[in-house]
């Protein structure tokens, strides 16, 4: 999941709902629309957005139980329990509930990924009586029946599978596998097919009651409805929803400490290879700074140094791009592409020596500014849609960046400096102690 920014906001104060303190967040031009935050007195923290240009309704959920708190012999519990929640509730079972949404014309569907899981639900404005408290029933009152149950074991256990036949697929999860040597986030959050093995439905149902809760949970709720509305249509419902005592879990990671390189033989063309080293966090204060030097350095442009160097140069890779994994705890950054196998070593090289040459000496003012304009600029297009609004929005939250984020964001990438630039390409850049992952045919590479 990629962190996506948005245009600029600003905060006042306010309290309204229930008598709890909240803020507003007024838009400027060309910016997100307003939004509303308070805290419901089950600890749900509500965000109230209103973009009328469509009579949608959207619903975005986010719940703090992301593959992390798998526990470690039941990789995919988590994964399980997100897409076992639209597979029937106490009231209907899938096909009644698929027949409903088909004909309310509302769309419902769930995620997971390392951090946390989601739901989300677009309806029509006129149907919004109808389709909401359907979207209640799917968070509370999921069933999780034991025929779905294993059916849906059986999907994941194909896309598993499946995805022993995509190089990339198994250079990630390689990668994750030898850089994080003790962390939740070494786990794939589908499991495996043994993890899977040993989750029941009791699990599944356990996972759900234990981290299913509006105490740990963020909705986002936007589009052609109004903070009125909102109040007597959709807080009332919300409400129901009971606060629980929910495990507490920790998190630690520890990262390799020296060079490794993982070499996996597949009959293919071209060598998919990953390179990269121990990340930050996404509240980490470093992040911005990052994202300039990461813009200059192998952001997904024809002016990054990766791109320039490896291909345009060199003409050997299609695309190559590198990223620091915007995650609730310290993960990864990454260095990927895709090379003829005969030139696998080289291409690594060119990669080792730009991080090197990036480490060094400070990058030029013509690239600066041209990163600086570039995020600053792309800033509000990236949220084009009311889903992408209220992910948006959950995300910020999620990740404690403050619903001030946005205004703020032109000011922090100005006030980043030349001198931020190196000091973060030294601080997080590593060619002296990287992992790299290689997945292609070793011998024409040469590296059987």
């Amino acid at each position: 999941m990629k962190t996506k920014t948005a245009n600029p906001l600003t905060v006042i104060s306010w309290v309204v709902l229930f008598g709890l303190a909240s803020v507003t967040v007024p838009a400027a031009a060309r910016a997100l629309p307003a939004v509303e935050r308070t805290v419901l007195p089950n600890k749900l923290v509500l965000l109230v957005f209103e973009e009328h240009s469509l009579p949608v309704v959207t619903f975005q959920l986010l719940v703090d139980a992301g593959s992390w708190k798998d526990p470690e012999d039941m990789g995919g519990l988590a994964n399980l329990t997100a897409n076992g929640i639209l597979l029937g509730t106490a009231a209907q079972d899938a096909k009644a509930i698929n027949e409903e949404l088909d004909f309310l014309g509302t769309s419902l569907e769930s995620m997971c990924d390392n951090d946390f899981a989601a739901l989300g639900m677009q309806t029509l404005k006129r149907n919004l009586e109808k389709s909401f408290p359907l979207f209640m029933r799917t968070i509370t009152q999921a069933s999780f029946p034991e025929k779905e149950i294993a059916a849906e074991k059986k999907k994941i256990e194909g896309r598993i599978q499946s995805e022993e036949d995509e190089p990339s697929e198994v250079a990630d999860k390689a990668f994750d596998k030898a850089l994080f040597l003790s962390s939740p986030y070494s786990r794939p959050v589908k499991g495996s097919s043994e993890s899977l093995s040993k989750i029941t439905r009791e699990a599944v149902l356990k996972f759900h009651g234990d981290y299913y809760a509006p105490n740990c949970s963020i909705l986002a709720v936007g589009g052609d409805i109004t903070m009125e509305e909102v109040k007597s249509l959709i807080v009332p419902e919300l409400v129901r929803w009971a606060e629980k005592k929910v495990p507490q879990s920790t998190f630690t990671t520890t990262f390799a400490a020296a060079t490794r390189t993982v070499k996996i033989s597949r009959e293919i063309t071209q060598a998919n290879i990953i390179l990269g080293n121990a990340g930050m966090e996404r509240a980490n204060k470093d992040y911005s700074a990052f994202s300039v030097m990461n813009y200059i350095f192998g952001f997904t442009n024809f002016t990054s140094r990766l791109m320039c160097e490896v291909r345009i140069k060199n003409g050997l890779a299609y695309s190559i791009e590198s990223e620091m994994e915007p995650r609730k705890h310290p993960g990864a950054f990454e260095i990927t592409l895709q090379t003829k196998n005969s030139s696998a070593s080289e291409a690594v090289s060119l990669v080792l020596h730009e991080m090197e040459r990036i480490r060094k000496e400070p990058v030029s003012d013509s690239e600066f500014e041209l990163a600086k304009q570039f995020l600053i600029g792309n800033f509000p297009l990236r949220y084009s849609t009311q889903k992408d609004m209220g992910r948006f929005f959950t995300l910020v939250e999620f990740f404690g960046l403050g619903l001030d984020y946005p205004e703020k964001y032109p000011s922090i990438i100005n006030a980043v400096t030349r001198d931020d630039v190196l000091r973060v390409s030294r601080k997080y850049l590593h060619p002296e102690n990287y992992i790299l992952v290689v997945v292609g045919n070793l011998k024409e590479a040469g590296m059987e």
